[in-house]
């Protein structure tokens, strides 16, 4: 529904007329009063056209995101706008556990050869049969069947098709968010988890934050009792009330001492990534750890007593012990040169990275469905599940890391960096980092003061 706000005028200041004055404003008077009753009729059509919308029209405050693709011979202007007549849909449907796209379209009454329609001829219309429990959509309907439906997405997302002639088109609206800069402070005293907790962040942005600090700091090992962090992070709000956390803008992280800091930023190209303040990406092109687990249970060693074949041998990799189940991550962008039971290594997958690093995981319990001998992965994909396949004791990952065919410890070798930004959008990223860098400066001295303040 459309919503208007209308801005009171001030009353004019009473003043006096002169005599001679008065009939010239009793003329002009007049003469406004004529051009509005002229006027009128006209605006008042119009007015009722805008009202006579297909269907419900986006809240005030809400905006089109994406055209979506419309079918052959249709314009991207809107629906006719006789289309819906009513105020309120014919019929909301609330999605059920287990539904299908037809079973929803049965309840409210439409033919197969209507939705079918709707499916084949609403451009981005297929997102429809994505739906999921608790989702609404509600239906406007006439003598001929439907004239538009609503899917609401999420709050904020809304699918709107519309009948157009002997076919529908849709279109994405997005009502907008508001975005707020918010920040945070904290001091680990067992993990990184409770103390951001402790300091009012979500899960989502705590994980996100051990992310972008991962290739430098291992929040398995390296953590120590006294390390900080402090974050800038978006807080998005809808109708003044608080939707969730954004994207972290900038962090400092400071472990046993060292400061590392990181920046968010969006090059003109739409590619956004995390940033030291040189410019250098926080990604590495690997992974440290390539799976969450419980503790190391064997180091890389030159030779070691082999607890089941019961001789000493090299120990080539490092053993992460982690619960049967446990998702195993592709450690960098990859291919998949082998995927299945090797040995004592049980089932095994190897990627290969580039020409000169290849990485191999094992003992798994499983492989990760949909992959094979020769599928790229992406970093931090996972792959396959911690078991205890092959010569193993109990459930961990046995991980290898190979430099030109050679072993390799994982947990010391020097990882190769990512690209940094490109030399044309240095000047960009140097002014979009220089006052959130102030913001942890200033942040970070009024803790210390207040820390200080405290002894």
């Amino acid at each position: 529904m459309l919503t208007h706000d209308y801005k009171h005028l001030d009353t004019p200041r009473r003043t006096r007329l002169k005599a001679g004055h008065l009939h010239l404003v009793l003329f002009l008077t007049g003469l406004l009063v004529s051009l509005a009753l002229f006027l009128g009729p006209a605006h008042d059509a119009a007015a009722t056209r805008a009202e006579e919308g297909a269907g419900p029209q986006p809240q005030q405050g809400s905006r089109a995101t994406e055209d979506l693709q419309l079918p052959d011979g249709a314009s991207g202007a809107p629906a006719e706008e006789t289309a819906v007549t009513a105020a309120a849909p014919t019929e909301t449907v609330t999605v059920r556990s287990g539904d299908t796209l037809s079973a929803i379209f049965d309840r409210a009454g439409l033919t197969p050869q209507q939705w079918h329609a709707i499916v084949r001829d609403g451009g981005k219309a297929e997102r429809l049969q994505r739906l999921r429990p608790g989702e609404r959509i509600a239906f406007w309907t006439d003598d001929q069947g439907v004239t538009a439906l609503d899917y609401h997405i999420d709050r904020t997302r809304t699918l709107e098709v519309r009948r157009d002639g002997d076919g529908f088109v849709s279109r994405l609206h997005e009502r907008q968010v508001e975005s707020r800069t918010a920040h945070a402070t904290g001091t680990i005293e067992t993990s990184l988890f409770e103390a951001g907790r402790e300091a009012g962040l979500s899960d989502r942005t705590i994980m996100e934050l051990a992310y972008i600090f991962g290739w430098d700091v291992d929040f398995a090992l390296d953590i120590r009792a006294g390390d900080r962090f402090t974050i800038l992070y978006e807080e998005q709000f809808l109708d003044g009330e608080k939707l969730r956390n954004g994207p972290i803008l900038a962090a400092e992280f400071i472990n046993r001492g060292r400061v590392v800091r990181a920046v968010r930023f969006t090059d003109p190209s739409g590619h956004t990534d995390y940033y030291s303040p040189e410019g250098r990406s926080m990604r590495k092109a690997f992974l440290r750890s390539p799976v969450d687990f419980r503790r190391i249970s064997s180091r890389f060693q030159r030779e070691r007593f082999h607890p089941v074949l019961g001789k000493k041998r090299p120990h080539r990799g490092v053993d992460y012990a982690a619960n049967v189940g446990t998702p195993i991550k592709a450690s960098g962008d990859g291919k998949i040169v082998f995927r299945g039971w090797k040995g004592g290594y049980g089932r095994a997958v190897i990627l290969r990275h580039g020409g000169r690093y290849t990485t191999l995981y094992g003992h798994m319990s499983r492989f990760r469905g949909g992959l094979r001998t020769g599928s790229r992965v992406k970093q931090g994909q996972v792959i396959g599940y911690v078991g205890a396949s092959g010569l193993a004791t109990g459930p961990h990952l046995h991980y290898e890391f190979r430099v030109n065919g050679v072993h390799r410890d994982p947990l010391k070798v020097e990882l190769p960096k990512a690209e940094p930004i490109r030399k044309a959008y240095r000047d960009d990223f140097r002014q979009a980092s220089k006052p959130l860098l102030a913001q942890l400066e200033v942040l970070q001295r009024t803790r210390v003061a207040l820390e200080e303040g405290e002894r």
